[in-house]
């Protein structure tokens, strides 16, 4: 998984009537777009993340395209 400062990660709800949580790449700490991210949520906290397979990432570039 890469991402770069701009991108947003979507963590997929696992259980039924879950929502999906969208957060917002801050900050890039692995080389080379790799994780672990800095991130901040919708709500305005911010926190360390390493994505699990639950997650996709929307890179910037193709959300502006829609």
């Amino acid at each position: 998984m890469r991402a770069s400062e701009g991108d947003q990660l979507v963590q997929h709800g696992r259980v039924v009537g879950q929502h999906d949580q969208v957060s917002t790449v801050v900050k890039v700490l692995g080389p080379e777009g790799n994780p672990p991210y800095r991130v901040r949520f919708e709500d305005g906290h911010e926190a360390i993340m390493s994505p699990g397979p639950d997650c996709q990432v929307r890179h910037q570039e193709t959300r502006q395209q829609f």
